[in-house]
């Protein structure tokens, strides 16, 4: 079966009377990463392959995929207009000068200025399973701020907007990408979240006075700290969950 032909793989049905516990995680995943890069690789379409925004951004535009506003990670407003989204929303205007005089350029979106993944994801533990297991909520691109003085990226991420991962699976499944580990093995975008071939850093957690990490500390060697906490918290619950 070839990759355009695939359905979403398969996902073991949950009960919520059997989920014995939950916690819901923010990561943000750095395409720069060298595991991470076959989300941003081709720059442009080449053959069936496509970039990750690249699939959204088609998925998007065709109808077949909603986009939400950026502070909507709950998906319940309206969706946003794609031909506003991409053509206005998330174009650029720039000075630039022209024979003495400034101008301004209007810069398109372009998908390859999508630097980083951000994903919302419930880990749970299933009792009747017996596992700790974890479902990716909703997916949003994420161009990195430059410094004005320096011209390198900062940190700082400015989010585009949201999509539902649920929603956004049939055209993942459909998307081949590149497969370092095996050159005759064919793969989707959805099996790459699904069997979470990437590396995600923890930027918030799901907490009463809902800040992100980056909001309460300061020092960024603190702040990867802080996310290795919260994933080893994690990590030591199901442990000890059935340690005892």
């Amino acid at each position: 079966m070839s990759v355009r032909e695939r359905e979403p793989a398969k996902l073991a049905n949950v009960r919520e009377a059997d989920i014995l516990w939950s916690k819901r995680l923010w990561q943000s995943i750095d395409v720069r990463k060298t595991i991470n890069q076959p989300l941003y690789f081709p720059e442009r379409p080449t053959g069936d392959y496509r970039s990750l925004m690249q699939v959204l951004e088609d998925a998007i535009r065709s109808g077949e995929l909603r986009a939400y506003d950026v502070d909507d990670d709950s998906f319940m407003r309206d969706p946003m207009d794609p031909d506003e989204l991409f053509d206005e929303v998330l174009s650029r205007t720039e000075v630039i000068v022209i024979e003495g005089q400034e101008v301004e350029e209007v810069i398109p979106f372009r998908p390859t200025e999508v630097l980083v993944f951000r994903i919302m994801e419930e880990w749970f533990v299933d009792k009747r399973r017996g596992v700790l297991d974890v479902r990716i909520i909703g997916i949003s691109p994420a161009r990195l701020v430059r410094d004005e003085a320096t011209g390198e990226y900062t940190d700082i991420v400015d989010p585009l907007f949201w999509v539902p991962f649920e929603e956004a699976r049939p055209a993942l499944a459909n998307a081949p990408v590149m497969n370092r580990r095996n050159d005759k093995q064919v793969e989707s975008f959805d099996d790459l979240f699904i069997r979470r071939f990437f590396d995600a850093t923890v930027y918030r957690e799901e907490r009463p006075d809902n800040r992100a990490i980056r909001e309460y500390i300061e020092d960024p060697r603190e702040r990867l700290l802080e996310a290795q906490r919260i994933k080893e918290e994690i990590r030591n619950f199901e442990l000890d969950l059935w340690h005892y």
